[in-house]
């Protein structure tokens, strides 16, 4: 997506979708989302099958879709000229050339280089020479990705505080590009951040679309919580029974029971364990491992 369409969508969402965000439409709201499968954790690849291939590009969504897994994770920020890019650190170091590319610009952050810059590095050798050559994402490539193989996303905000307006670009970016339909709001994305703030926003600009807290509030917090968040996903060292039954009894903002998706579990044994303590999802590296191991 251009800059100009990028603040074109970002800006026009909330007239664009007036009649669709803002609040959640009956329509929607009735609609359950449905994230186990007969009983079983759904199974969501991790920044892409990370653990086969280079997080968060386009090789890891292919790799999670040939292994037959439906829910792919990654996460968003936004580069110096306001375009939307699929990146887990707040650095470009740890998984591109940028130090070899542009070595007086340290400390590599996102923010501080252009789409245009961040398109020319290699966001594969760092992996595996075999992915020599992978890029860095715009969310728009991620998501045309994940369209053609007819997968599912869980979003990630990535540091919204550092990106104001995040939430409502993102929103824009995913209207433009087919995801604010009934389709794919009801069973096919979720948006979620370490920010509560963030959520709570991403639920204002559309009460339609599901969302996910990162974390493991108190159990004496968890209907604070339940008022702007459908899901509450801990690290899986933090799941026990008792949080598990604690977060499912009670209504998330959409009206459905609240979830606990966690991460990140990358063996079976932890993944028979989170599963027996009920959660709704388990978020890893090497998902067909999870997969295998729970049924999911």
């Amino acid at each position: 997506m251009s800059m100009r369409r990028a603040v074109a969508a970002a800006t026009g969402v909330l007239l664009g979708m007036s009649a669709l965000t803002l609040t959640a439409s009956p329509a929607y709201a009735a609609d359950s989302q449905d994230t186990t499968s007969d009983g079983a954790p759904v199974v969501v690849a991790h920044r892409g099958a990370s653990g086969y291939a280079p997080e968060n590009t386009l090789a890891a969504v292919r790799k999670a879709d040939k292994l037959g897994i439906d829910w792919v994770e990654n996460d968003v920020q936004r580069t110096k000229d306001g375009e939307l890019v699929v990146m887990h650190d707040t650095t470009l170091a740890r998984t591109t050339n940028v130090e070899k590319l542009y070595p007086d610009r340290s400390p590599w952050n996102v923010s501080d280089f252009t789409a245009k810059e961040i398109a020319r590095l290699d966001a594969g050798s760092w992996f595996s020479d075999a992915y020599a050559g992978e890029k860095v994402p715009t969310l728009e490539q991620y998501l045309r990705q994940i369209n053609k193989s007819g997968q599912k996303l869980l979003l990630e905000l990535k540091s919204p505080q550092l990106y104001p307006g995040i939430e409502l670009q993102t929103l824009g970016e995913l209207r433009s590009e087919g995801w604010a339909d009934r389709a794919h709001l009801k069973d096919k994305l979720i948006i979620q951040s370490f920010d509560a703030n963030s959520v709570k926003t991403t639920h204002t600009l559309n009460g339609s679309v599901k969302t996910g807290f990162l974390g493991n509030p108190k159990v004496s917090e968890l209907a604070s919580y339940a008022k702007f968040t459908d899901q509450i996903n801990p690290t899986h060292s933090a799941v026990t029974k008792d949080y598990v039954d604690a977060v499912h009894s009670h209504k998330g903002v959409r009206g459905e029971r609240m979830e606990v998706l966690t991460w990140t579990v990358n063996d079976a044994s932890t993944a028979r364990t989170v599963a027996k303590a009920g959660v709704d999802g388990i978020i890893s590296n090497f998902p067909d491992v999870v997969r295998d191991a729970t049924g999911g």
